[in-house]
């Protein structure tokens, strides 16, 4: 696929919010609701003009951070991914516009609606990362970096395959938690322990490798 019909591809999910947004703008009232607890209450509001800057700083800033990666990128790895590294802008990309566009019909209806939906698109994330992980070549900008990981190729592979398994079933699991109806004190603390050992195991075991690799 050329690299103009990559980005036509990219650039359609990050302006979709705006389609949206232009569509509902004139019915807005001037203050929308912009933030809602686990439970979909409002606890936050903002003026509505907030919402024409929403997208562009979530959606087309992290479009923008993107694009520059393999030009910053100071030995050129990630230009060695080829459509790999497309894969992981398509995923956040249409990750990032669908969160969005749920914010933007919530402010619009004054409600949070499906408030498991954030929940479970961020369950869906991790499950696509854990896999993307187990695919990726060494490089400075994504996966799990590490002092060890970025030393030896060999433990780079390792700690991938177990972190990106590792991700994956925490993501699943995340989407299960979020539909399961737990109060918000049982699913934060919950969700706090996955994340943690998504990050900490990883780390550790790449530590470990890296000391048996020396020896």
């Amino acid at each position: 696929m050329k690299n103009s019909v990559k980005e036509t591809i990219l650039l359609v999910f990050v302006v979709l919010p705006y389609l949206y947004l232009a569509t509902v703008w004139q019915q807005l009232p001037e203050r929308v609701p912009t933030h809602f607890d686990l439970e979909g209450h409002v606890n936050g509001w903002s003026s509505k003009t907030f919402l024409l800057f929403f997208p562009g700083i979530l959606g087309l800033g992290i479009y923008l951070l993107l694009l520059a990666v393999p030009i910053l990128d100071p030995k050129k790895k990630i230009q060695l991914m080829g459509n790999k590294y497309f894969i992981f802008r398509l995923g956040l990309t249409i990750f990032n516009s669908l969160v969005i566009i749920y914010v933007l019909i919530s402010a619009s209806k004054g409600t949070l609606q499906s408030p498991s939906f954030i929940l479970v698109a961020a369950g869906g994330l991790f499950a696509f990362m854990g896999n993307y992980f187990q695919t990726i070549r060494p490089n400075y900008f994504i996966g799990i970096r590490t002092p060890w990981t970025l030393e030896s190729e060999n433990v780079w592979r390792l700690t991938h395959l177990l972190g990106g398994r590792l991700w994956t079933a925490g993501g699943i699991l995340i989407v299960i938690l979020s539909l399961m109806k737990l109060n918000e004190k049982v699913f934060l603390i919950s969700f706090g322990l996955i994340v943690a050992t998504l990050v900490l195991i990883p780390i550790g075991y790449s530590y470990v490798i890296f000391q048996k690799e020396m020896r």
